[in-house]
């Protein structure tokens, strides 16, 4: 995706903006209520600079950074945009030693910890996170991660992180990784949402809850 393919700002619906960063391609997002302008940053993975420009440019109003999950793609940004927008950051706790991985920072070139801002909201299935009009509610799904999490906002969208992909699923042979995990989360926390939600994943492009049930050759839903 560009920077900005999906920005819905009538009354009704939510801003959603995506600015793909990195050697990674991964989709940080932006989230909105088009009333208060009050938003969320999703992974805030990698050059910081486009993502705090984007912010600027759509006049929002972050209140908190939220991870899906602690992979370097995903996290490499938050210091710096944290120094211009210090909110609230939130992460699932099974994923925080991720912030200060030292292999994992060794393997890509760069120092420990990857993220020097300490979490200050553990992420619990079904917590709820609250800005303007909008809420996003957490769902639970490890497998790509051991603290893995989807991000559901009814009746709009899901932010499904590295868990579910247009046509693929997140890979599960990193450290953490658990296939079998993976497919139960998708269906049973995000086959069984509503069929007309769009899914934002962490990379690529959108798709819907309906479409991957029956098209995903990877996990479609039991007969």
């Amino acid at each position: 995706m560009s920077d900005i393919d999906e920005v819905e700002s009538g009354n009704a619906m939510p801003i959603i903006a995506c600015v793909t960063v990195g050697a990674f391609q991964e989709n940080c997002y932006l989230y909105a209520c088009p009333q208060t302008r009050h938003a969320v940053i999703i992974d805030p993975g990698d050059e910081a600079e486009r993502i705090l420009h984007r912010i600027q440019e759509l006049d929002l109003i972050p209140h908190y950074i939220i991870n899906t999950h602690g992979h370097i793609d995903h996290i490499g940004a938050i210091d710096a945009v944290s120094a211009v927008y210090p909110v609230p950051l939130a992460i699932h706790p099974d994923d925080v030693s991720l912030y200060t991985d030292e292999r994992t920072a060794k393997l890509y070139g760069r120092s420990a910890p990857l993220v020097h801002k300490k979490p200050d909201i553990l992420l619990q299935e079904g917590d709820r996170l609250s800005f303007g009009t909008l809420t996003l509610e957490v769902l639970y799904t490890p497998g790509h991660t051991p603290g893995g999490v989807c991000l559901l906002s009814r009746p709009y969208c899901v932010f499904s992180g590295d868990t579910l992909f247009y046509r693929s699923i997140g890979r599960t042979d990193l450290e953490g990784g658990d296939y079998e995990q993976i497919i139960s989360s998708i269906r049973e926390k995000l086959y069984t949402l509503e069929d007309d939600l769009v899914v934002f994943p962490g990379h690529g492009s959108p798709t819907t809850i309906i479409e991957e049930k029956y098209e995903n050759p990877f996990v479609t839903v039991e007969e």
